[in-house]
């Protein structure tokens, strides 16, 4: 294997990859060797260009546009991922929204709408890919949690439950699928420097300890490493990557 490829053969799905922390994820996973699918539901152009950016580098991608909350839209994404590449090994779920909204203005609709995309659209995501998971040799589950969701906020109750339920469904996807040798995981980042609506009152209340907000490709590294062969035995972890800002 070339050093610095331990993702060689490998084929990634990453959701909501066409900007910030996701782009940051599809390049890496790129980086390692893995034929990436850059997802997002409508950001055509900027998919595109994430996956430019990887074949500039000698790697391989194609965007799917999907909405990962439909069920059907999941269903075809996963089944094109296969029949561009033939395998499907690397489920990365980053797809997220995060709404600033008081409590009593927000609707059920809106709080749906939320955990929809935090919560179900994961699991809509790793049931549709896991015939294929189990035929991987080394395959892995990596959800994009939120600090949020273990030290709450305010005017984002939807994003945390959302996001504290990701970490129930991540131990519940290690448990069931261990046998297969699937292993699952959460990395939780902290306050990262991207392009973002203002900043939770969590990350507010507390800053990081190094002084400097995250860079995506800090969050990717840690996404880069779950997905391989060295972290073959982790799994079910919510891992904190925020600069020592919570330390549970």
């Amino acid at each position: 294997m070339e050093q610095g490829k331990e993702l060689a053969g490998r084929v990634a799905l990453v959701t909501g990859a066409s900007r910030n922390i996701g782009r940051a994820i599809a390049l890496a996973l790129a980086g390692a060797g893995a034929a990436v699918i850059v997802n997002t539901r409508q950001a055509r152009a900027a998919a595109e260009s994430v996956v430019r950016e990887i074949e500039a580098a000698g790697g391989t991608a194609l965007p799917v546009l999907a909405d990962v909350t439909d069920e059907a839209a999941v269903a075809a994404m996963v089944d094109k991922a296969v029949k561009g590449f033939g395998r499907l090994d690397i489920v990365v779920n980053n797809a997220a929204t995060r709404p600033a909204q008081k409590i009593e203005e927000t609707t059920l609709a809106d709080f749906r709408a939320v955990v929809a995309l935090i919560l179900e659209a994961p699991f809509l995501c790793v049931r549709a890919a896991l015939p294929h998971l189990k035929r991987s040799d080394g395959a892995a589950i990596v959800s994009i949690g939120g600090m949020t969701g273990h030290v709450g906020g305010s005017d984002r109750a939807h994003v945390a439950a959302g996001k504290s339920g990701l970490v129930g469904l991540t131990k519940a996807f290690a448990r069931e699928l261990a046998p297969f040798g699937i292993t699952a995981n959460c990395v939780v980042p902290g306050l990262v420097d991207t392009a973002r609506g203002p900043m939770p009152s969590a990350h507010a209340a507390l800053p990081s300890l190094l002084g400097r907000l995250g860079r995506a490709d800090e969050i990717a590294a840690m996404v880069r490493y779950l997905s391989g062969p060295a972290a073959r035995f982790v799994t079910g972890q919510a891992i904190h990557v925020n600069g020592g800002a919570y330390m549970p």
